[in-house]
C-alpha cells in the first residue's frame, strides 16, 4: 500500500503555528481551519490536492496542534476567529476553508473581515442546531462545568489508540478505509499532547466555545452572520455524517448570499480527510469561478 503524501512543513506565524504548501507554487493563498479536537494536519491531503491552484496555510487554533496555549485561555469562537484573522492579515485576502468547529470560526472570519475572504468552503461546519446528535451530546457533556474536566481526565487512562480508533468511528464513513499510517500519526500526536499541560484545558475551553455560540442571539448569531457572509461559498456535507446533521444543509442554502451545496454519498463528518479529491473538484471549481469576479454561482 502506498503511503499518503507527507505532513506539510510548520513554522510559527504570530501566536500560532502552521503549515504550509511550498511558497511560489501557486499565487493565490488559501487558509484551511480544523475542527474540535483537530489539527493543521487534517488538511494535509486536500491542501496536496490543491498545491497547483492555492498556497496553503493550514493554523493549528490556539491550544491545538503545535500552537501554544493562549496567555488569557481565552477559547471562545470569537478567540479562534481572531487568530485566523492575524494569519489572514499575513497572507493577504484568501480562499478559506473550515471543517466542523473551524467551519463555524471561518462563517464569523468571512462575515467580520469580507476584505480578506476570497471564497468560502465549508465541510460540515457546525453551525447552531439544536436536534440532539451523539456527537455533539458528547461535546456538550465536554463542555459541561466539573463534568468535562472530570472526563477528559478519566479519557486520559484509555490508550491512545483506543481513543483515536473510537474517533475515527464518529468521524468517518467507513474507518476501515484510513489509511495504516495516518492512524499511527493520529496516536503519535496524541500521546505527545497527552504530556502537554494545556491540552484538556484547550480541548474543554474550545468544546464550551462552541456550545455557547449554538445558544447566542442577536446579530453575532453564527446563522445570522452567515447570511451578511458576501464571499462565493461551497457547503459541503457527507450524507453519513454522525456529527453535524447533513439536513442542516437546507438552511444553509436558504443562508448563504452566494452558496453551492454538495452532498457526498459515501463520506461522514471530514470529508476532506476521507475524499479529498472529490472535496478538491468542488473547491477547485470555486476557487477558478472567483477570478471570474466573484460573480454569483450557479446552482
Amino acid at each position: 500500500m502506498t503511503g499518503p503524501i507527507a505532513h506539510w512543513p510548520g513554522r510559527m506565524i504570530g501566536d500560532v503555528h502552521v503549515r504550509s504548501t511550498p511558497e511560489g507554487t501557486a499565487a493565490e493563498q488559501a487558509v484551511f481551519v480544523h475542527g474540535l479536537a483537530g489539527s493543521a494536519t487534517n488538511w494535509t491531503d486536500l491542501m496536496g490536492e490543491l498545491r497547483d491552484v492555492v498556497t496553503g496555510h493550514a493554523i493549528d487554533l490556539p491550544g491545538a496542534g503545535y500552537s501554544p496555549a493562549p496567555e488569557d485561555g481565552d477559547y471562545s469562537l470569537p478567540a479562534h476567529a481572531r487568530a485566523v484573522i492575524a494569519l489572514m492579515e499575513h497572507t493577504g485576502p484568501a480562499h478559506l476553508f473550515g471543517n466542523s468547529l473551524g467551519g463555524a470560526v471561518a462563517v464569523s472570519v468571512a462575515a467580520t473581515r469580507p476584505d480578506l475572504v476570497r471564497s468560502l468552503t465549508l465541510v460540515s461546519p457546525a453551525l447552531p442546531d439544536l436536534i440532539p446528535r451523539y456527537g455533539p451530546a458528547r461535546v456538550a457533556a465536554s463542555a459541561t462545568p466539573r463534568l468535562g474536566e472530570w472526563v477528559a481526565d478519566r479519557l486520559r487512562f484509555l490508550p491512545a489508540e483506543q481513543r483515536i480508533n473510537a474517533t475515527l468511528a464518529m468521524c468517518y464513513a467507513d474507518a476501515s478505509l484510513v489509511h495504516p499510517a495516518r492512524v499511527r500519526d493520529a496516536v503519535e500526536e496524541l500521546r505527545r499532547r497527552d504530556g502537554l499541560p494545556y491540552a484538556g484545558r484547550a480541548l474543554i475551553g474550545s468544546a464550551r466555545g462552541i456550545v455557547a455560540e449554538y445558544f447566542r442571539l442577536g446579530e453575532q448569531n453564527l446563522w445570522r452572520q452567515a447570511a451578511r457572509v458576501a464571499a462565493p461559498t461551497l457547503v459541503i456535507h457527507g450524507r453519513r455524517d454522525r456529527i453535524v446533521r447533513p439536513a442542516t444543509a437546507r438552511r444553509a442554502l436558504r443562508t448563504f448570499p452566494q452558496v453551492r451545496l454538495v452532498l457526498l454519498r459515501n463520506a461522514g463528518h471530514v470529508a476532506q480527510m476521507e475524499a479529498p479529491a472529490a472535496v478538491a473538484a468542488e473547491a477547485r471549481r470555486l476557487i477558478l469561478e472567483t477570478r471570474l469576479g466573484n460573480a454569483p454561482l450557479p446552482g
